[in-house]
């Protein structure tokens, strides 16, 4: 039986998804073609971009590697997914796979093609770069993982103990 983090971490994952992706379809539908709408004065504004690289906009030509990248990122959180006992790592694994996720269908369904589709961006601070809750998973989820590796907290039990708890 799977321990409830593992739970944890794909529903946060699944939350995160559905989060972005609503949220991504309303900023098509209601920012695209539209100037920049201001939220919190200069502080915050809606501002429609989609982007063929990575982050900060990097790596346009790339975007294939991108999605390749997501695909395997998210192959391996799903396998570490499965032995957390940790829900603090629940939470950060489940934010990472969800936000890698959330970018990677926009790679394959967007335009201008399947596995090189650009990323639907609409959140804009002052200096920097326009981003989505995908993103905001994504860096939520680096600080905790940096966090929580930096304070030793173990994401699993160690290999005898999972042994032990396997045959009782």
């Amino acid at each position: 039986m799977k321990h409830p983090a593992v739970l944890v971490a794909w529903a946060t994952a699944a939350a995160v998804i559905l989060v972005d992706q609503v949220t991504k379809a309303w900023a098509v539908a209601s920012l695209e073609g539209q100037p920049d709408r201001q939220v919190i004065g200069d502080l915050l504004r809606l501002s429609f971009v989609r982007n063929p690289g990575a982050a900060f906009g990097l790596g346009g030509g790339a975007t294939i590697v991108f999605s390749l990248v997501a695909v395997a990122v998210a192959v391996v959180l799903v396998r570490m997914s499965t032995r957390l006992v940790s829900m603090w790592w629940a939470v950060a694994l489940g934010l990472m796979l969800g936000g890698a996720l959330g970018n990677f269908i926009d790679r394959l369904f967007r335009e201008p093609g399947a596995l090189q589709g650009h990323v639907v961006d609409f959140v804009r601070l002052p200096n920097f770069p326009v981003f989505n809750v995908a993103d905001m998973s994504l860096t939520t989820a680096a600080i905790m993982i940096v966090a929580l590796s930096l304070f030793n907290v173990p994401y699993d039990r160690p290999r005898h103990e999972a042994a032990d708890a396997a045959t009782a």
